[in-house]
């Protein structure tokens, strides 16, 4: 319990000096400890996926619904904005004709 524990640093990082020499004392030795082996990784008990027909099917007609819904949200942006520029662009063709047959009234 009140023995010290020295840390230790598997590679050093940086610039390193040679260790200076420790002459050890008669109250505290440091014994070295060959190092403990890696545990291997558990395995894990979860079933693996199994694709039938079915599920098969079902992932395709899921993609295939995906990119169906995904193309017509862009499409219907598409055509706002398509909209939008022909109806300022109908504006600003009336705005500039009032203008012109004001001017020659005048």
């Amino acid at each position: 319990m009140f023995k010290p524990k020295v840390p230790t640093m598997p590679q050093p990082t940086g610039l390193t000096t040679p260790p200076a020499i420790v002459e050890p004392t008669a109250v505290l030795q440091h014994t070295p400890q060959s190092p403990t082996p890696l545990a291997a990784q558990p395995t894990t008990n979860r079933p693996t996926v199994q694709l039938t027909p079915g599920s098969v099917l079902a992932l395709v007609g899921g993609g295939a619904a995906v990119v169906l819904v995904v193309g017509a949200v862009l499409v219907s942006m598409l055509l706002a904005v398509a909209i939008t520029g022909a109806s300022v662009a109908i504006c600003a063709l009336v705005i500039r004709s009032l203008i012109a047959s004001d001017n020659q009234h005048r």
